[in-house]
């Protein structure tokens, strides 16, 4: 049992906080910036809530975060409240948030100085995954470090995984993005291509997701697609703009070509016109079937 904190308890850390006190058996204090959370939380789950972030990481080993940006980072980690200002020599922190490569080495590097380790672990998965202890996590740091928090990790993990250096996870979330703004454009233009053709989408699915065109999208949000509704669940459009601007801007820097990602991510914007700013990824159907 180690003693911890979560940073963030939206529909990814509110979850992820239960399995390490219900599953992983750890003494769990949370914080979030809307105190009424914690206290829901810690009520459904008896632990504990503290009212900053440097009180909640105090004496703790590990300290994990899921917050929504860079900003919301530096936010809950700087300054006087922060988590670091409270954070023991030895103790590791884990940020899950998807957040830029270029802050995740700021961190490292801040963390180094005051003797905490520091592991940049952006997760997939969605909040089913978050739910349901299934999430794909994608680590950047040490070797030591990540080796000692693994255990932790692992609890609410499918799997996790050291790929490099500080930043790997955070570069390694952004081919993650990449990879789902493409796929989910191209099956918004199939199914709607088969609605046109007056397919019976259901028989289609049936069929092509035991090819080579299954996809975790297909599988999983088909349905919704074929209803043209979007609201309510899963990944919101507002928060894949922000990774996709990330990607984008950090393509700038590397020199890589990201025109589908680039197109893409203007198709969100028109779902962002229409109200659809909290409506899941898959909502680009929309733009097919709805003038």
């Amino acid at each position: 049992m180690a003693k911890v904190a979560f940073l963030g308890l939206g529909v990814m850390g509110y979850p992820m906080a239960g399995h390490l006190l219900k599953k992983g058996g750890h003494d769990v204090t949370v914080y979030n910036r809307t105190r009424a959370r914690a206290e829901q939380w810690a009520k459904e789950h008896g632990g504990k809530h503290a009212g900053t972030p440097r009180e909640a990481a105090k004496d703790c080993d590990f300290v994990m975060m899921c917050v929504g940006n860079d900003d919301d980072v530096r936010s809950v980690v700087y300054g006087e409240s922060g988590a670091l200002s409270g954070m023991k020599k030895g103790a590791i922190l884990v940020d899950h948030t998807t957040a830029s490569a270029v802050l995740a080495r700021e961190l490292f590097e801040k963390c180094k100085t005051q003797g905490v380790g520091f592991v940049d672990a952006p997760v997939s998965g969605g909040q089913a995954g978050a739910v349901n202890g299934q999430l794909g996590i994608m680590c950047g740091g040490e070797e030591a470090t990540f080796a000692r928090a693994k255990p932790v990790i692992d609890v609410y993990a499918k799997m996790a995984a050291l790929i490099g250096a500080p930043g790997a996870g955070q570069l390694t979330k952004m081919v993650n993005q990449i990879c789902i703004a493409g796929l989910v454009q191209g099956l918004s233009e199939g199914l709607a291509f088969a609605k046109k053709s007056n397919l019976d989408l259901e028989k289609v699915i049936s069929v092509i997701s035991k090819g080579a065109a299954q996809s975790w999208q297909m599988e999983n949000r088909w349905k919704q697609m074929n209803e043209v509704k979007f609201d309510g669940f899963g990944f919101a459009v507002d928060w894949m703009r922000k990774d996709l601007g990330m990607c984008l801007e950090e393509a700038k820097k590397t020199g890589a070509r990201l025109p589908v990602t680039a197109l893409v991510d203007q198709f969100y914007a028109h779902i962002q016109a229409r109200g659809g700013r909290r409506w899941d990824t898959s909502s680009l159907m929309n733009l097919l079937m709805k003038d």
